[in-house]
């Protein structure tokens, strides 16, 4: 355990983080009252990452060019690179193809947003007044949806529109007018939506929930069973997620029909984690101990979590002061701003991402050495999965998580 935490060397540390700690020594009170994240064990944060195994080589039994889809979308595939696919696509894509719908249980980073993108991609090419609706827990993943969209449907003259708070809605509004073939939202945007008669889900009979679980630990259960009582009658539902709560079962059983069930087993992300705790003891100072860390040269790329969005921005703005590269997202903040922080994060612009939850579940964040936890997550489901943005890609990851 990091008990007396790491030492300081002055020999290594940059002169204006320096002048700005001797400076700023008292301007982060340690008396404040925090969350203690007292009913989760400590011990459930110390683990030793174990050694990679070399994984099987997958042999998909298909190749993207064995698929039943459109001449166009194949070479679309083709010319960025694709022709294997992965585990999640190689099964689910013939089960959409084939209009079933699916409860596919993987986790994010298995390729499964192309496994639902290709499919409907192909249904819009062979009826171009097919409807797809994308609903997402996150602004952040609806983007990256979207993204992945652009790149499949290039040169397809198929249209996306993204809804989601924090960004102007009446320009939304605009942009549906234009009744595009995809819509991708979150679903407090899509509810308002609704209500102000922008958007008419009738006509919709492809239908996606990505990252199923996450929607409903965020409270969304309610608004999810409304989208689908409102989309098409005869449709087709494909619902993605990494858990099988007894709430995503109820959600199956009242709206899917006869789904097909497809689990991709992956390795646990956690299991090539070091993880270990910090302890602030006593008349300690979290932000210097904190400098510390990261003014080592093994903290090449690292995402911190704050409890509240106060305080995000407050410890990003205090990183910034110490001469760190940092910025940070949360609910609060305008999405333009959410949207150049987390691309600037992830084209190594700034080193630092101060994140509330909103970061720990759905996005692909390469390369991200560190994950520290400023403050203790309030489950420890809520752990694992801002741990989870480390150690990825058979990588081995490092999670602090501080402990007063």
């Amino acid at each position: 355990m990091l008990d007396t935490m790491y030492k300081r060397n002055n020999t290594h540390q940059p002169r204006s983080k320096t002048n700005w700690r001797n400076k700023s020594r008292n301007r982060f009170p340690t008396n404040r009252r925090r969350f203690t994240g007292k009913t989760i064990d400590v011990n459930r944060f110390i683990n030793k990452a174990e050694e990679a195994k070399p994984a099987e080589a997958f042999q998909p039994k298909y190749l993207f060019d064995d698929f039943q889809i459109h001449t166009s979308l194949k070479k679309t595939i083709a010319r960025h690179g694709f022709s294997k696919p992965t585990p999640i696509q190689d099964k689910a894509i013939p089960v959409v193809l084939a209009g079933e719908d699916i409860i596919g249980l993987a986790n994010t980073g298995t390729g499964k947003t192309a496994a639902f993108l290709i499919p409907i991609i192909n249904k819009i090419l062979l009826n171009p007044q097919e409807k797809a609706l994308i609903v997402t827990p996150t602004r952040e993943l609806a983007i990256q949806i979207q993204e992945e969209f652009l790149t499949f449907s290039q040169g397809l003259r198929i249209s996306a529109v993204v809804v989601v708070g924090g960004a102007n809605i009446q320009r939304q509004i605009m942009k549906l007018r234009a009744l595009p073939n995809v819509v991708i939202g979150t679903p407090g945007r899509l509810k308002d939506l609704i209500t102000r008669k922008a958007l008419n889900l009738t006509k919709f009979s492809s239908v996606v929930l990505d990252e199923a679980d996450r929607m409903l630990d965020m409270g969304f259960i309610d608004d999810v069973k409304l989208l689908l009582s409102l989309v098409a009658k005869k449709r087709q539902i494909m619902l993605f997620s990494a858990t099988f709560s007894n709430e995503i079962e109820r959600i199956v059983n009242t709206f899917l029909v006869h789904p097909k069930k497809i689990v991709i087993q992956s390795r646990d992300t956690a299991s090539q984690i070091d993880q270990d705790v910090v302890r602030v003891k006593s008349g300690m100072n979290k932000m210097e101990m904190l400098h510390d860390l990261l003014i080592q040269s093994q903290f090449e790329k690292v995402l911190i979590f704050s409890r509240t969005k106060h305080g995000a921005d407050k410890l990003s703005r205090g990183l910034c002061q110490r001469g760190f590269k940092s910025e940070s997202i949360h609910g609060d903040k305008p999405q333009n701003k959410r949207q150049r922080a987390l691309k600037m994060f992830k084209e190594n612009a700034v080193n630092i991402l101060v994140a509330t939850d909103v970061a720990a579940r759905g996005l692909d964040i390469p390369k991200v050495s560190h994950v520290i936890n400023f403050d203790v997550p309030a489950t420890y489901e809520d752990y694992i999965h801002r741990i989870g943005r480390t150690g990825r890609a058979d990588q081995k990851g490092t999670a602090l998580t501080f402990i007063e």
